[in-house]
């Protein structure tokens, strides 16, 4: 098996550990607050990742290091609204497929941010992003769900991390820099538990479980399996096969959830994949 197919593999294997972190991350919210459920599910993913990358952290430079804590830092406000939106919702699905248009919103960030004006894939793609994210949100006519807005600006934010993290990336490599920016998501999580007062909680065996799985597959081997696969496989194949992600958390929420398909959430979810797709292929062939 060449390099390329396994890293085909990983990718495969990251998006179906991310609709996993989904779910589990909607059960264990039941009974866990959401500061102590980002401290200790980053840390420990953190920590499981350091071995890999602890002589390459000795050696980033220090302004370097202040840069990577600083995109951690919007990453965590990302990953912040992203979990409380999950506590509420009552449909994941929806969420992940508005968590998907981070794609399609960062070229429109680079050009706010850098004043790099978006090509031409990014306006063929826009109308049906938008398009499939009215579908997705007027689902229940016009009672937008609190949560699809909260979702929006997790995705925003997610949109701007991009943008940073991708120009910070020529000076240290991906896995560093991950271990480092989860470390400051959990470090964010501890801080606000602990202002919160460390309130006393009580948790079953099962959310545990649940926990462990959060962050052993979906968040230490996702980060892992997706740094190792985009190293081997070309930006476009990859860009695709992480499309999945919302297929599968949609496949496993009516699984295990009973979340309903209707008309408008199927248009509106074909859209954006649509939209993602456009995208991916009419760059790669304006970069070629």
């Amino acid at each position: 098996m060449n390099a390329s197919r396994k890293g085909e593999i990983l990718l495969l294997t990251a998006t179906l550990f991310a609709a996993i972190g989904w779910v589990t991350s909607k059960y264990v919210l039941i009974e866990m607050p959401s500061n102590l459920f980002i401290a200790g599910r980053f840390f420990i993913a953190s920590s499981l990742l350091l071995p890999f990358c602890f002589k390459e952290l000795l050696k980033i430079p220090m302004i370097v290091l202040g840069n990577l804590i600083a995109i951690g830092l919007l990453l965590a406000a990302s990953i912040h609204v992203w979990v409380y939106a999950v506590s509420i919702t009552n449909s994941l699905a929806e969420g992940a497929f508005i968590m998907s248009l981070a794609m399609i919103i960062a070229p429109l960030t680079r050009w706010i941010i850098l004043r790099k004006r978006p090509n031409i894939a990014f306006w063929l793609s826009l109308p049906m992003a938008v398009a499939g994210m009215m579908f997705l949100t007027l689902t229940k006519g016009w009672n937008v769900d609190e949560s699809l807005g909260y979702f929006f600006l997790s995705s925003s934010l997610l949109s701007i991390h991009f943008v940073l993290n991708k120009k910070t990336s020529a000076e240290v490599s991906p896995l560093p820099s991950i271990c480092i920016q989860m470390l400051v998501v959990g470090a964010t999580g501890g801080i606000l538990y602990v202002i919160e007062g460390m309130p006393h909680i009580q948790v079953s065996n099962a959310t545990w479980v649940y926990f462990a799985i959060a962050t052993l597959l979906a968040t230490a081997l996702r980060y892992l399996t997706q740094t190792v696969g985009q190293h081997k496989t070309n930006i476009e194949t990859a860009s695709l096969i992480m499309i999945l992600e919302p297929i599968w958390t949609l496949i496993m929420s009516m699984t295990l959830f009973g979340e309903p398909l209707t008309l408008f959430k199927t248009l509106g979810s074909g859209l954006i994949i649509l939209s993602l797709y456009s995208y991916i292929t009419i760059s790669s062939k304006q970069n070629y």
